[in-house]
C-alpha cells in the first residue's frame, strides 16, 4: 500500500488482508483493534467515522500510554469507542487506567490485579483483562512466563471488578514466517488451555501490521494494527503493543 494512500483505502486493504487470512485458515475473522500510538485525536476520529460507516457498532482502539490516551478519550467522549490499553502498565498508573479503559491487555504481574480491581469505578462494569505472555522469553519484553498464566488468571477471575477475557502477546519479530507462526501456535495452545478452565475466555490478541496473517492462521481473535491503518510514523519506535 503506497504511503500516500487515503485512510479509507488503508482501512479497506487491512480489512481485505484480515478476511483473506481468515478464509485461508477457515477461521472466523478476528476483531480489528486500531493502534493510535503517536496519532492525534483528529486522526482517530477520522478512522472512527470510516469504521462506523462500514457498519461497525463500537470500533476498538488501542493506546500504549495512559497519559497520552487520556486526552484522546476526552476528545472522543460520547462516541462509540471501545478503549484498550495495550502498553506496559506501571503500578502508579493503575488507578487512572482502571477508570479510563474498557480493556487492559497487559496485565502481567499479581500486583496489578489488586490495583486494577480496587480502582475500577463502581458505576462501570467489570474491567476486561487479558494476561500478557512473554511467549519468546525476551529480556526486552514485558509479560509473564507461560507457566505463570494459570495463577495470574485465577487471581483475575477471583476479582468481581475484573473480567478475565484471555491472553495477549507480542512475539519476537523473526524474519522467518515459520518461526513467527510457531510462537503464535504456542500462544494458541496456552489460550485453549485457559479457555478449558474458564468458559468466559474468548479473546486471543496477537498479530500486528507485519504478521497478522500468521497470527490469524493460528487462531487470533483480535489483531492490533497501527502502521497499516494510519501510515508510517514520522520516527521509528520500538515494537510495542501494536504496529
Amino acid at each position: 500500500m503506497p504511503q500516500h494512500s487515503a485512510p479509507g483505502e488503508r482501512l479497506q486493504a487491512v480489512a481485505l488482508r484480515i478476511d483473506n487470512a481468515a478464509s485461508r485458515a477457515d477461521r472466523p475473522a478476528p476483531r480489528l483493534l486500531a493502534v493510535g500510538k503517536t496519532r492525534d485525536a483528529g486522526e482517530l476520529a477520522a478512522l472512527l467515522a470510516l469504521r462506523l460507516a462500514a457498519g461497525e457498532a463500537r470500533p476498538a482502539f488501542g493506546e500504549n500510554y495512559v497519559q497520552e490516551a487520556a486526552g484522546k478519550i476526552e476528545a472522543l467522549a460520547g462516541r462509540p469507542v471501545e478503549w484498550h490499553l495495550i502498553g506496559h502498565l506501571q503500578s502508579n498508573k493503575a488507578r487512572q487506567a482502571a477508570a479510563l479503559f474498557d480493556w487492559v491487555q497487559t496485565l502481567d504481574r499479581p500486583k496489578l490485579v489488586a490495583a486494577l480491581a480496587r480502582h475500577r469505578p463502581a458505576e462501570r462494569g467489570p474491567l476486561n483483562v487479558l494476561v500478557q505472555v512473554n511467549i519468546d522469553d525476551e529480556d526486552s519484553k514485558q509479560g509473564c512466563r507461560p507457566e505463570d498464566v494459570p495463577a495470574l488468571a485465577d487471581a483475575v477471575a477471583a476479582e468481581p471488578r475484573l473480567a478475565l477475557r484471555g491472553l495477549m502477546a507480542i512475539p519476537a519479530p523473526h524474519p522467518e514466517p515459520s518461526r513467527r507462526r510457531a510462537a503464535f501456535a504456542r500462544m494458541r495452545a496456552a489460550f485453549e488451555a485457559l479457555a478449558a478452565r474458564y468458559p468466559q475466555v474468548d479473546t486471543l490478541s496477537m498479530g500486528m501490521s507485519d504478521d497478522l496473517e500468521e497470527a490469524i492462521a493460528e487462531g487470533a481473535t483480535m489483531v492490533r494494527v497501527g502502521t497499516a491503518l494510519f501510515g508510517p510514523r514520522p520516527a521509528a519506535g520500538a515494537r510495542t503493543g501494536g504496529e
